[in-house]
C-alpha cells in the first residue's frame, strides 16, 4: 500500500512538474513571438507529417525486433508483430504512468507468447542499459562536434546574460548542485532503508556489474550483428525525425545533422524528465534552438511541433495495437482450430 502511494505521488510531482514547464515556456510569450509563432506554423510544411510517421513506426518495430534478438536466446521465441504491439502498449501506458510501461508491455506479450513476464522484465532492463550507454555515445558525439554545447544550454536556462567568468561560476554551480542531490538521495536512501556505506558501495557495484553484464550479453548472441544493426538504425531514425523537423519550417531550413545530435541529446532529457516529456521537451527543445539564433517564438513552435509528432505516434499506434493485439492473436488461434 505505502508503495502504491508513493508511486502515485512520484507521478503527480513529475506530472505536475511537467505542466509548470508547460506554463513557464508560455509566460514571457508577447506579441512579437505570439505573432511569430502564428505566422511559422501557418506556412509550416504539414505534410512531413508522414515521413514522420514512417521514420517513427520504423524506429519502434526496429526496437521490437531488437527485443526479440534479446528474447530468443531465453529459449522463447516469438513473433514479430507481438513484439511490435506490446511495445507500442508500452509505450501509450508510459504517456500517462512512467516506468509502468515497461511491465505493461512484457505482461501484454507473455499474455499470447509463452514466455515468462520475470524472464521479459529481465531483457527490458538489459535494453534500458544499453540505451543509457548508446544515450551516453550520442551524447559524446554531439560534444565532439560541437565543444562547450551543453555548457552554453545549461547557461542558457539559469544566467542568459551572463558573461563568460559568470557561465563558468554557474556551471560549477550547476555541477556542485547535482553532487549535493545525489549526496542528498544516498544519505535518505540509507537512512530510509537502514543501510550502511558498505550497502551503498555494494549498490553500485551491483549497478555496474549489470552495466558489464548487458556488455557482456551482446559479446554473446548469436545475432550480435543484427542486434548491433537494429541499434544503430533505431537511433538513426532518432536523429533522423530531427532532420526532417528542420525542414518543417521555413526559419529552420538552414540547420543540419550537427543540431539534430544536439536536439536528440538534450531531447532526451526532456523525455525522462517528466511523462512523455510534457513541458519539459518543448522547453529543452526551444532553449537549444536559441543557442543557434532561432527567434525565442519560432523556436518553442517548433519545440512543440516535434512533441506533438512524438506524442501522436505513440497514442495513435498504441491504442491501435491495444486493440489489434488480442484480435490477430484470436484469429491466429481460430486458424490454428
Amino acid at each position: 500500500m505505502k508503495k502504491k502511494i508513493l508511486t502515485i505521488l512520484q507521478y503527480l510531482f513529475f506530472f505536475g512538474l511537467g505542466i509548470f514547464l508547460v506554463w513557464w515556456s508560455i509566460r514571457d510569450l508577447n506579441r512579437t513571438d505570439i505573432l511569430q509563432i502564428r505566422q511559422s506554423l501557418k506556412h509550416a510544411r504539414y505534410y512531413l507529417i508522414v515521413p514522420v510517421f514512417v521514420v517513427l513506426l520504423l524506429s519502434h518495430y526496429v526496437r521490437a525486433l531488437r527485443w526479440k534478438l534479446l528474447i530468443e536466446p531465453l529459449g522463447y521465441p516469438v513473433r514479430s508483430i507481438n513484439a511490435f504491439f506490446a511495445v507500442m502498449i508500452g509505450y501509450l501506458t508510459n504517456l500517462a504512468f512512467p516506468r509502468l510501461g515497461e511491465v505493461v508491455k512484457c505482461t501484454a506479450l507473455a499474455r499470447y507468447e509463452k514466455a515468462p513476464v520475470d524472464k521479459l522484465i529481465g531483457t527490458v532492463i538489459l535494453e534500458r542499459i544499453i540505451d543509457s550507454l548508446c544515450l551516453l555515445l550520442i551524447f559524446g558525439v554531439t560534444l565532439a562536434i560541437q565543444p562547450g554545447i551543453y555548457q552554453q544550454i545549461i547557461d542558457t536556462f539559469f544566467h542568459p546574460s551572463a558573461g563568460t567568468e559568470s557561465n563558468k561560476n554557474s556551471f560549477l554551480l550547476i555541477v556542485l548542485i547535482f553532487v549535493a542531490i545525489v549526496i542528498v538521495i544516498a544519505v535518505a536512501w540509507m537512512l530510509i532503508k537502514k543501510k550502511s556505506f558498505n550497502d551503498l558501495a555494494a549498490m553500485v557495484k551491483k549497478i555496474i556489474r549489470s552495466v558489464w553484464e548487458g556488455i557482456s550479453t551482446i559479446r554473446h548472441l548469436k545475432k550480435r550483428l543484427h542486434f548491433l544493426f537494429y541499434t544503430v538504425v533505431m537511433w538513426a531514425c532518432y536523429l533522423g525525425c530531427g532532420y526532417i523537423g528542420f525542414l518543417a519550417l521555413q526559419e529552420t531550413l538552414q540547420y543540419g545533422i550537427k543540431e539534430a545530435f544536439t536536439i536528440l541529446s538534450a531531447g532526451s532529457i526532456g523525455v525522462i524528465a517528466t511523462p512523455g516529456g510534457i513541458g519539459a521537451y518543448p522547453i529543452i527543445i526551444e532553449k537549444t534552438m536559441q543557442l543557434y539564433g532561432l527567434q525565442k517564438g519560432i523556436a518553442l513552435a517548433f519545440g512543440w511541433l516535434l512533441w506533438l509528432a512524438q506524442t501522436s505516434i505513440l497514442l495513435v499506434g498504441g491504442f491501435f495495437s491495444f486493440v489489434a493485439m488480442p484480435y490477430y492473436n484470436k484469429n491466429r488461434s481460430l486458424g490454428k482450430n
